[in-house]
């Protein structure tokens, strides 16, 4: 009988954890509870999976009122692909929280910790699930309240400052997203997103459909920290306890890409988007300018958390890549880029914390012979580091092989150049901390920081791992990458 309401129980159960975490208020059973909720959710996801690689997509009605009058809840392979990762980082993120949180939050705050936690998962995952337009402004306001909050907690004060920002920003970008629905819901008079993607076809006067594109677009575009809209990232990613950097740049900018990815070929059609708006043109004009301006910038951070925050709005910008081209190579690659680059920038985030806890922040002038303190801190991120320049035997390649794919197939010959030659200014990105880690002689007057704790540098090993065996294995990535895109390009128009 449970099996049957994997789809609900997916996004309920961390939802019910979250005041389930208030109500016991003791940090210890807190975490417990969170823990449990999110390893349930990795476990349905993967129950999903399976179930809609032996039998196709699932429609789950909510309080059996059938589509388009009740709300759906929708499993196919794109969905499921994107809920492995928000859970599958949930479940890996939280047994790291026990030793990170505690370190970082005052006692009386962890409780509250784990709460925002559950929401944030829940709103996330809800997001990926529904099949309702609207249902999923609601759970993107969860996840983003939540995330706020969560950011906020940093210790140092510029979080809050970094809190607000995102506050201001993300309402805007709720904002648009709210405005076109209503333009589409005035144009069709449904927000079942599969009865609107049917009724769209027929509509004739398609102005306010286009300013619905357009408003949707930029909505979610800032949810997505696509250049030039990415100014909340970098201090948000910074800022906040190692925990939830770790987490909101594996998982929330991943989850606003598949939003997108929805609305353009499932909802419009990429035909409508192409033709009647040069969103192909815009889309590969703003992701070179962020692959290029982003990667320069991360050049000059000596904050290594701020470094690799730049190198995120740079990542957003192969998979927006592989979105423009909109072939089945290029959606393969931006597909599975949001999968990889999440266990990657995951792992590195998470190891960084542990540089953060041992010897007071994660700046380059702290990590000075860091490869002989702290050696398998270091050895897992210079492979996470590998893996964001895309060297073959890390998951990174596979992503930026199948965009160079994309690109010559398009024939494209100096978009496949540019992804190598901006892979080059990772190599100076990353040289920067093996530079520090290995090369350079640790302070004399700073006390040698020991390994990270074992609670700590497991679940970051994982990771690291996962861009390892992902890197070789594509069995399960780039085949679901692929399903994922002929879907998209079959749902068009």
């Amino acid at each position: 009988m449970i099996f049957a309401h994997l789809p609900a129980l997916e996004v309920v159960v961390p939802l019910v954890a979250a005041p389930l975490t208030v109500l016991v208020r003791r940090s210890s059973v807190a975490w417990a509870v969170a823990t449990a909720a999110c390893t349930f959710s990795f476990i349905a996801a993967l129950l999903l999976t399976a179930e809609v690689a032996a039998h196709g997509p699932i429609s789950y009605h909510i309080g059996s009122w059938a589509p388009p009058w009740g709300i759906e809840y929708r499993v196919d392979t794109l969905s499921a692909f994107v809920l492995v990762l928000v859970s599958g980082m949930a479940a890996v993120v939280a047994p790291y929280a026990w030793r990170s949180v505690a370190a970082e939050l005052p006692r009386d705050q962890v409780y509250l910790f784990y709460t925002m936690f559950c929401l944030s998962v829940a709103g996330l995952l809800g997001m990926t699930i529904t099949g309702d337009a609207f249902n999923l402004f609601v759970f993107m306001e969860i996840s983003s309240l939540s995330s706020y909050v969560l950011i906020a907690l940093g210790r140092d004060r510029r979080a809050q400052y970094a809190s607000y920002q995102c506050l201001v920003l993300g309402t805007i970008g709720a904002t648009f997203y709210v405005i076109g629905l209503g333009m589409l819901y005035l144009a069709t008079g449904t927000l079942n997103i599969a009865d609107l993607a049917q009724r769209l076809q027929h509509v004739e006067n398609l102005r306010p459909v286009l300013a619905g594109l357009a408003f949707i677009t930029v909505g979610i575009s800032l949810k997505l920290a696509l250049y030039p809209l990415h100014l909340w990232l970098p201090n948000a990613y910074t800022y906040a306890p190692s925990a939830v950097t770790a987490f909101l740049a594996a998982t929330g900018t991943k989850v606003s890409v598949y939003v997108l990815l929805r609305f353009y070929f499932s909802v419009f059609g990429f035909r409508l988007v192409a033709e009647t708006l040069p969103m192909p043109e815009i889309l590969l004009v703003l992701s070179i300018l962020a692959i290029v301006s982003a990667s320069l910038v991360a050049l000059f951070q000596t904050d290594l958390k701020r470094l690799f925050a730049y190198s995120s709005v740079a990542q957003i910008g192969y998979i927006t890549l592989g979105m423009s081209m909109a072939s089945r190579d290029g959606l393969t690659a931006a597909v599975v880029h949001l999968f990889n680059h999440g266990i990657t920038k995951g792992a590195l985030f998470l190891l960084l914390g542990g540089v953060a806890l041992r010897s007071g922040r994660a700046g380059l002038d702290r990590v000075r012979g860091l490869g002989r303190s702290m050696p398998l801190t270091s050895v897992g991120i210079l492979i996470a580091g590998l893996s964001l320049i895309g060297v073959p035997g890390t998951a990174g390649f596979v992503s930026k092989w199948y965009l160079a794919l994309a690109a010559i197939e398009a024939g494209r010959w100096w978009l496949a150049a540019l992804v190598v030659a901006t892979s080059l200014i990772a190599v100076a990105y990353v040289w920067r901390f093996v530079e520090a880690a290995y090369l350079s002689e640790p302070d004399a007057r700073t006390p040698a920081p020991g390994e990270s704790p074992l609670a700590m540098l497991v679940p970051a090993w994982a990771l690291v791992a996962a861009t390892v065996y992902f890197g070789f294995d594509t069995s399960y990535t780039v085949a679901a990458a692929r399903a994922a895109a002929a879907l998209l390009l079959g749902g068009a128009p």
